[in-house]
């Protein structure tokens, strides 16, 4: 059945720290401003925690993942109200020109041929289609990679990989690197530090214990984000063409 990601995966009762959660409502929040009346994608869902805030603007919305077990969790918040599935992101079981939009957030990094997942992408959307993407910021000081990626893309090679299949990206920053106080900085320095000697936990799970520590008393997930959870702000248009210390999220609006 290949790799379960459910462990670097959040799923409903996990721990999270505020900015967890408002990263989680961000990306919605985002993908909502394109999805009105629109029939919606999202690859890779996880335990769709998104899924039922898409729906309350989207025409229909679809879910799907590659781990099992997270459709099943997925299912679990939903019943019947949409349809979930198992799929693979780099041969989608749907219609040419099925979708409006398509969605794949924080997973590209873990396809192992992502130009297939886009020709795909490219086969699905409808005329003035759009692909959302995000994906951390493998340029942020503080990255650190999932022990099940791939590859991670700067913003530069995010650009050429989405031209080379014939979308029109164009590139957005989130969450300011900056730290906004003293103990922002100091966070910062022992995260860049723990990052440099391997000491992150791998899994979601192992994480909760040093957010606890910094971050204090952490927040349970639900199964669905709802809205008024966070306060949002656009993310800020940045230049594709060079690689981006700014922001630790980067979003791509690719249209074809």
């Amino acid at each position: 059945m290949g790799i379960d990601y459910t462990t670097v995966t959040e799923v409903p009762g996990n721990q999270v720290t505020q900015e967890q959660l408002a990263r989680m409502f961000h990306r919605y929040r985002f993908a909502a401003g394109f999805s009105q009346g629109k029939d919606v994608l999202e690859v890779a869902c996880g335990a769709g925690v998104g899924l039922g805030y898409l729906a309350q603007k989207a025409a229909k919305v679809v879910g799907g993942d590659y781990t099992e077990n997270l459709v099943k969790e997925a299912k679990r918040t939903y019943k019947e109200k949409m349809p979930l599935l198992r799929l693979d992101a780099h041969s989608l079981p749907f219609q040419t020109q099925s979708f409006d939009v398509l969605i794949l957030y924080e997973a590209i990094y873990y396809l192992v041929r992502p130009e297939d997942f886009l020709k795909e992408a490219r086969r699905l959307l409808r005329k003035d289609g759009v692909l959302l993407v995000a994906t951390v910021n493998k340029d942020w000081s503080e990255f650190n990679p999932s022990p099940f990626s791939t590859r991670y893309f700067s913003v530069p090679e995010l650009n050429v990989l989405l031209k080379s299949e014939g979308f029109k990206p164009e590139m957005y920053g989130a969450f300011s690197v900056l730290p906004k106080g003293v103990k922002d900085k100091i966070i910062a320095m022992v995260r860049k530090a723990a990052v440099g000697l391997h000491l992150i936990p791998k899994t979601m799970k192992g994480k909760e214990l040093l957010k606890k520590i910094f971050y204090g008393k952490l927040i349970p997930l639900k199964g669905e984000i709802e809205e008024g959870i966070c306060e949002y702000a656009p993310p800020g248009s940045i230049s594709a063409d060079t690689p981006n210390h700014e922001y630790k999220v980067i979003y791509t609006v690719a249209r074809v």
